[in-house]
């Protein structure tokens, strides 16, 4: 990684082509063989090496340290423009060819090396010949096939197959260890075969060799005892089957191991166990958990596998082996070391390209165990060996560049090296000295839609770094700040853009060495919104269905409208009509069902908007039985589902006595039942029907069934949401929910309103009255607590026991002001009040909190106004204190506290003031700059309208500005609080000044105010400048151009009428001057001034090597006059275009007495008046 700190920023050159062509470039190895390099010894050795560079670079070879003659070996050839080695090893030794090979790449600014390529062939050995003995085993003992493959380079991988290469079948109790034995829990008579093949491929030649089959004969032990018996006269032995026993682990032998790895390898732990059953083997970390994202598990969990091991990977992992006879462990003890490790970047060093004079870093950092040796090579020789450089410094792993020359380009090598391995990089340093070149195509016109991000590109290059700014239209200023924000790249963003934004915009690139600039255009374009969108639709079948889609776009935006079905395209068919704004489908079937999307699209956005179809048929033939006075059972039959099942049926009823017309749902069952029975209230007229509910949605209603209805009943509830109220202090109002004729359960309803009050009344006082919704209990005490019942009533009877809530009688305001109110003066703008809480009988009413009524009666200051702004804060609960925030300093207050509740607030306590100390002062109320002269200004203000305490002075600091923007020093000023003007003397004429002003009292200065302003020119000298178009010779120098321009066009007419041709043309090709443009052959105009000139100065005037016009002792420039960067271009009358038209208005204020614009240095209205 390249580090700049604070020494500048790192150049990247672009890939564009056009700026790539020219630039000089040190060579960059950008391909080359890895390290360890294994090479088929039937093909022929490609070692690869390629590299680019500017000049492309050549190549050359080292072999064991030594030059590799490539033109002395036949064998070998180079690939044409590039440094790849072929060796046709056909009918050659390999081992001839194998050793360390290193490339170079060389070009005039530097060179680069490749790293040490080490050829080695790839060895695939074949098996040792052998006889395998075949092996007999009693049925469920344990046994390992061994396999002990050749070694070869690399090594191999193991399989095991069977004779027609087949795999041999694996799982817990059969497995391939790690080394590539086949190990066996225990063995089966299944696996009694004579082709155990132990396979061994070479992955780089792709051979496989294999070792010769293994017969394997499991016998139980009925089999065995016939056999013993049979030698041994028959004798009997013990009959039956293998013994059970407890697991053991195969490997890794004992209790306990260890096992070593290195940090960022892959740590692979074994445990394969014997027993019988065939035991299962689990994994767990004694001291913490496995790393989840690196952990697996393989081979049917005998293997744990993790990968990228750190040194939290440390510790004890135990494997358990278990079968249902016992289990047993062994940990395995897992270290893991830094300690030996090859080295490996932390930071590589990265290409650096620099502009003559500048500074930068390259920063090679490894690290490894032992730490690596870093050492430092220049075109591939030793630092130390290099030409001594002295803009140069190596510090270690550190080189330090300082003002770099032209011609210092160089390729830097970084070696890093320990005893376990090796890192090499190459890094060149490319010293370039390039103009500004915008790279983005010039009028590129970006389209985005409104409150979307804008992003216009103004790619560049240039050493050194070119500054990018933005203007906009009339360049009155540069875009920086809201709502515009420029990133390092040079891209102008706008993160929400409106149409105000649209219009031409410039991206200026400079630098040093000169300036360039490009236009492009932003339209913001109204978004697409799609007004009306598709409606959800449920229709039956044979009928039709319009889906609307109404869209707004921008008028200069073509649009095209798509219609989707379920995300795919709409059926092939007829029914199906799409008009503008429109979808239309006819005769609906069962496969219309689905989504249908309406897509509007335009180059630069779209809008969907989405609605679903649903076919159905309703369920019918709805029947009544089982009828009872509260219940009845309700049977239908199904209609087609239409390929998506019914998962629940809706019942709905409609009661044609108390809601004739409305539909309720009543209960919902699931969707394969058919019957469901219903629960009924009295006193309603039922009529029932059913709706199917499946994943596309609900069908239309079946046919009403025939009414049922209920007899009336005595309520069986009471009205809900009883409350107790007052609205007066001597009234209680007794609210309730009126029932539903539905609730009612017969005719008649009447509520039974009961009140007493609580803790004193023991008997109810009622009163019956008519199907309402509240009664009002006059005569109450103030505020007491009241128990209240409402009961239902109708012509059948009465409702159950209704239940007792507790309300209040009215509330009054409350009778006391708070006492003992005090103030605690906290800061400026910060009191705290503190006050004694009214007694709770005073309060009459449920207590809402405490307000603090304040006002700021008048300021400490006498010049200040008087304010009298009532404010209030109010504090919920029975609270004793509060905070009044945002007080004007040095200011005197008062205020009072009032106790409120629910009816209003109680009397204000007897009023309190206060008084803030000071603070700082506001801003000045105005600053001027009067009396501009060569070197003197007047300024003026005014003392702050927010003086928050006594003044006690005033703070002027200045600085000049430059024409780029660059700050000087900063003089500082202090002034008596008694002043209101200052005439600053011995300033620098034609000179802009910035001014920062800011007022203070004993608590510290406040907000500064700030102005810029400019002394003028020196009369004497603008006189010169202005005097000189009245001058004698220059009128006569004048008139003889004329005279000449009048000769040329007489020429040029003569010479059209006698058919010749103008021979001015062939002179200026063989006399080329710079300075003049040459006449037009068609139409004897003269050309126009080429783009290439505008940055040459005008002739007299003197220009520095970087390209840039410094100003003269008059401080005036042609880049000042001519817009930004000196844009400058003469009209066709050889005029300046510009006028001089002032320098930009980006410094300009608001009142426009500090206008900085010069008088033209040339009367230019002479010179168009006269040519």
């Amino acid at each position: 990684m390249l580090f700049l700190g604070n020494l500048g920023n790192a150049l990247e050159v672009p890939l564009d082509p056009k700026v790539l062509e020219g630039l000089p470039q040190p060579p960059t190895i950008t391909h080359q063989s890895p390290k360890d390099y294994i090479i088929d010894p039937r093909e022929n050795i490609v070692i690869h090496c390629d590299a680019k560079g500017k000049p492309h670079p050549s190549f050359s070879w080292t072999r064991n340290g030594t030059h590799f003659d490539i033109d002395q070996d036949p064998k070998v050839t180079m690939r044409p423009h590039s440094g790849t080695l072929v060796a046709d090893i056909s009918g050659e030794k390999v081992e001839s060819y194998e050793g360390v090979y290193q490339c170079t790449a060389r070009n005039e600014h530097g060179t680069a090396v490749s790293n040490n390529i080490v050829i080695r062939q790839s060895r695939s050995p074949l098996w040792s010949k052998e006889r395998n003995e075949p092996i007999i085993v009693q049925e469920g003992v344990s046994l390992v096939l061994q396999c002990r493959p050749p070694a070869g380079l690399p090594p191999p991988i193991i399989f095991w197959m069977d004779i027609n290469f087949q795999r041999l079948p694996q799982s817990s109790r059969v497995s391939q260890a790690l080394n590539g034995d086949l190990y066996f829990s225990n063995v089966l008579k299944e696996d009694s075969r004579n082709d155990y093949i132990c396979y061994a491929r070479f992955p780089h030649t792709q051979t496989i060799q294999q070792k010769q089959p293994i017969t394997v004969t499991v016998l139980n032990l009925d089999a065995i005892n016939e056999t013993v018996a049979a030698l041994y006269n028959e004798t009997d032995f013990l009959n039956g089957s293998a013994e059970e026993r407890r697991p053991t682990f195969l490997i890794p032998s004992g209790s306990s191991s260890s096992k070593m790895v290195l940090r960022g390898q892959v740590l692979e732990l074994e445990c394969i166990a014997e027993g019988l059953p065939t035991p299962e083997v689990s994994w767990s970390k004694v001291s913490g958990e496995f790393p989840a994202k690196r952990t697996s598990f393989l081979h049917f969990q005998k293997t744990l596998r993790i990968v990228d091991v750190s040194e939290a990977d440390a510790g004890e992992y135990r494997c358990t082996a278990r079968n249902r006879l016992a289990s047993v462990h062994h940990t395995i003890r897992v270290t893991v070391k830094g300690l030996s490790s090859a080295p490996y970047w932390i930071s590589a060093p990265r290409n650096l390209v620099l502009a003559p004079r500048e500074r930068g870093n390259l920063i090679c950092r490894a690290s490894g165990t032992p730490k690596p040796t870093i050492t430092w090579a220049m075109n591939g020789i030793p630092i130390e060996n290099s030409p001594k450089d002295p803009s140069r410094k190596v510090e270690g792993d550190t080189i330090i560049f300082e003002e770099v020359q032209t011609g210092s380009s160089a390729v830097y090598q970084c070696h890093a090296s320990n005893e376990y391995g090796y890192l090499l990089s190459n890094a060149f340093v490319n010293v370039l000295s390039e103009t500004p070149r915008v790279l983005t195509p010039a009028n590129k016109v970006y389209q985005v839609i409104r409150n979307n991000h804008a992003l216009l590109d103004c790619s560049s290059f240039g050493s050194p770094i070119p500054k990018i700014t933005w203007f906009k239209d009339s360049r009155s200023s540069t875009l920086d700040g809201d709502p515009y924000v420029l990133h390092e790249n040079g891209t102008l963003e706008i993160h929400v853009a409106q149409a105000l934004n649209s219009g031409k915009y410039t991206c200026v690139a400079r630098n040093s060495l000169g300036i360039s600039e490009n236009h492009v255009y932003l339209e913001v374009k109204e978004p697409t919104r799609i007004l009306k969108q598709p409606e959800y639709k449920v229709v039956q079948r044979n009928r039709n269905v319009v889906f609307e889609c109404k869209v707004k776009h921008d008028p200069s935006l073509i649009p095209t409208m798509t219609w989707v079905k379920d995300n795919g395209e709409l059926p092939d068919d007829e029914r199906f009509v799409v008009d503008s704004d429109s979808l239309t489908i006819t005769d609906v079937t069962e496969n219309d069902a689905g989504t249908y999307t309406c897509i509007m699209v335009t180059t630069l956005d779209q809008d969907s908007a989405s609605a679903e179809l649903t076919v159905v048929d309703p369920p019918t033939d709805l029947e009544l039985t089982d009828q009872k006075p509260r219940s009845v059972q309700l049977t239908w039959i199904p209609g087609d589902e239409h390929n998506s099942p019914i998962y629940i049926f809706l019942i709905q009823y409609a009661d044609s006595l108390h809601h004739h017309g409305h539909w309720h749902n009543l209960t919902m069952v699931p969707g394969a039942k058919t019957t469901a029975h219903l629960k009924l209230s009295p006193y309603v007229h039922y009529t029932f029907r059913v709706l199917a509910l499946n994943d596309v949605g609900l069908s239309n209603p079946s046919l009403p069934s025939r009414m049922y209805k209920t007899n009336p009943s005595a309520p069986d509830e009471n009205p809900s949401g009883v409350d107790g109220f007052g609205t007066e202090h001597d009234n209680l109002v007794i609210s309730w929910k009126p029932m539903s004729g539905h609730q009612a359960n017969g005719p008649g309803l009447q509520y039974k309103v009961m009140w007493r009050q609580k803790d004193v009344d023991k008997e109810w006082t009622s009163v019956t009255v008519a199907n309402v919704s509240k009664f009002m209990v006059s005569g109450t005490p103030t505020f007491t607590p009241y128990e209240v019942q409402v009961q239902a009533i109708n012509d059948y009877g009465i409702g159950p026991e209704p239940a007792v809530v507790t309300g209040h009688s009215g509330e009054d305001l409350p009778m006391q002001a708070p006492d003992n109110v005090q103030v605690l003066v906290l800061n400026s703008s910060l009191a705290e009040v503190h006050w004694e809480p009214v007694p709770p009988k005073t309060v009459r009413g449920r207590l809402k909190g405490y307000k603090v009524y304040y006002w700021r009666e008048r300021s400490l200051h006498k010049h200040n106004p008087h304010h009298v702004e009532q404010q209030v804060l109010t504090f919920s609960g029975n609270k004793s204190h509060g905070m009044l925030p945002g007080l004007q300093p040095y200011s005197l207050y008062l205020f009072n506290v009032r106790v409120f509740n629910g009816k209003g607030e109680g009397p204000a306590s007897s009023n309190q003031q206060f008084e803030t100390p000071e603070g700082v002062p506001g801003r000045p109320s105005f600053l001027r700059i009067t009396n501009p002269n060569l070197d003197s200004l007047t300024l003026e203000w005014g003392p702050p309208y927010d003086r928050n305490g006594r003044l006690t002075g005033y703070t002027l600091k200045y600085q000049t500005v430059n024409i780029s923007n660059e700050l000087g020093p900063v003089e500082e000023l202090a002034l008596p609080a008694n002043e209101t003007s200052v005439t600053l003397l011995n300033l620098k004429y034609s000179t802009r000044y910035k001014f920062y002003f800011n007022a203070k009292t004993g608590q510290g200065a406040g907000p500064v105010v700030t102005e810029e302003a400019a002394t003028i020119m020196d009369e004497a000298m603008a006189a010169r400048q202005v005097d000189i178009a009245t001058q004698g010779w220059f009128i006569g120098l004048m008139c003889a151009i004329a005279l000449l321009i009048l000769v040329l066009l007489i020429i040029c007419f003569i010479q059209r009428n006698k058919g010749g041709k103008y021979p001015v043309k062939e002179k200026e090709d063989a006399h080329t001057d710079p300075e003049f443009q040459p006449m037009k052959e068609d139409d004897c105009t003269f050309g126009e001034y080429s783009d290439t000139e505008d940055h040459k100065p005008l002739k007299g005037s003197r220009t520095p090597s970087n390209g840039t016009v410094h100003r003269d002792n008059s401080d005036d420039s042609l880049v000042d006059y001519g817009g930004d960067g000196g844009d400058g271009q003469f009209n066709e009358d050889g005029s300046f275009i510009g006028q001089y038209s002032g320098k930009s208005s980006a410094r300009d204020t608001a009142g426009g007495h500090e206008s900085s614009e010069a008088p033209s240095p040339v009367n230019t209205s002479a010179m168009n008046s006269f040519v």
